[in-house]
């Protein structure tokens, strides 16, 4: 009679197989996890135990933590944020050591949600918490080659001050995702919480935001993402021009505590006018997830990884990171949509897809070979 292992069990087992070498964990809680996953089971909670991970030490007291846990949901533990210290040398820094990015040891895996895409990556967890305050979901969900979703700002409660920072989920893709739109979002639904919809979806496409300096590389292997999703019907070019202004100033500003700085204010509301008028009728917006490919753990030096997702953190949008594909270095590269505020049911179902009409993500390498097998 052969025994069947847990969902909680091989996650476990995965942690403690690969995490020494990738460190994208503070903490694991194995008796908790388990006692979840049987109390589940028991109650015959719609989650079922399905094991996932919590950013950061406070990650298990957040509002998204608990509503997954109140379906059925099993915190295997709490991943890597940065360290002191480390702004510019490490984006994740684990109970043994910086966190590395599962496709090369060499390079970040993006931050400050750096371990929550690393688990999801590897197996470690179905899905992890998150959170964006200028990046933080999207970034590491692009260099580590899982979908990562920025809700609309001010949707779920937010320690942030600012506003910058809203909640957001990471997992191997956008469909394995939904748990946590119909759990914590609330959206309701049967197994598919966000409903296919009719193609081609209306999208304006930009390279640059009409400010950024992007690599070469990074923008023709997400151009010729966009592309495929054209030649398959899943995507119409509207002949919009996405020129935003350079948001970096008014971000500094507002993120300092200075949100009436005028040139914040022209910014901010510049930009909105301009994504609403991009936005209008359901169109999606697609850009590049980052200017850069991963960079190592000393830094990208002057070059901002942000410059192309904070825009969105200043106006409010919901945005997702989708794989898009590889630089000749075997560097992932992310694909972003952007929705009108308030449409992340229908920025799930555009993600879905978009993710159907490319190339299945692989597995990194660092995840061994039974992580292929899943």
């Amino acid at each position: 009679m052969t025994r069947t292992t847990s969902a909680v069990a091989r996650a476990l087992e995965r942690i403690g197989r690969l995490d020494p070498a990738l460190h994208a964990f503070i903490e694991v809680w194995p008796d908790e996890a388990l006692a979840r996953e049987r109390e589940a089971a028991a109650r015959r909670l719609p989650l079922g135990g399905l094991p996932f991970a919590v950013k950061g030490p406070s990650g298990i007291r957040s509002f998204a933590a608990r509503r997954l846990i109140a379906a059925g949901g099993s915190p295997v533990g709490a991943t890597s944020v940065p360290g002191p210290g480390t702004h510019w040398q490490t984006w994740g820094l684990g109970a043994h050591g910086r966190t590395v990015n599962p496709w090369r040891a060499d390079r970040t895996p993006g931050g400050s949600s750096a371990g929550s895409a690393v688990a999801v990556a590897t197996g470690m967890a179905e899905l992890a918490t998150g959170s964006d305050g200028a990046g933080s979901v999207r970034i590491p969900a692009a260099w580590c080659g899982v979908f990562g979703l920025k809700t609309t700002n001010g949707l779920l409660p937010s320690p942030d001050r600012s506003g910058l920072a809203s909640a957001g989920v990471l997992a191997r893709s956008a469909a394995a995702a939904e748990p946590y739109l119909r759990h914590v979002l609330g959206s309701g639904g049967g197994p598919d919480a966000a409903p296919a919809l009719p193609l081609p979806l209306p999208a304006v496409y930009s390279e640059d935001l009409g400010f950024a300096e992007v690599d070469p590389e990074v923008a023709a292997v997400v151009r010729a993402a966009v592309d495929r999703l054209v030649a398959a019907g899943t995507v119409r070019l509207l002949g919009r021009d996405a020129a935003l202004l350079d948001p970096v100033r008014a971000w500094t500003a507002i993120r300092g505590g200075s949100p009436d700085d005028p040139e914040a204010v022209r910014v901010r509301r510049t930009n909105d006018e301009r994504l609403d008028a991009l936005l209008a009728g359901g169109a999606l917006l697609l850009t590049p997830v980052t200017p850069n490919r991963p960079h190592g753990h000393e830094g990208p030096g002057d070059l901002y990884s942000t410059a192309l997702t904070w825009a969105f953190n200043l106006s409010g949008h919901p945005a997702a990171s989708l794989p898009a594909g590889f630089t000749g270095d075997g560097c992932p590269v992310g694909l972003q949509l952007a929705a009108a505020r308030g449409a992340d049911v229908r920025l799930l179902a555009a993600a879905r897809a978009v993710e159907d009409a490319l190339p299945a993500a692989p597995v990194p390498p660092a995840a061994g070979r039974a992580a292929a097998g899943r």
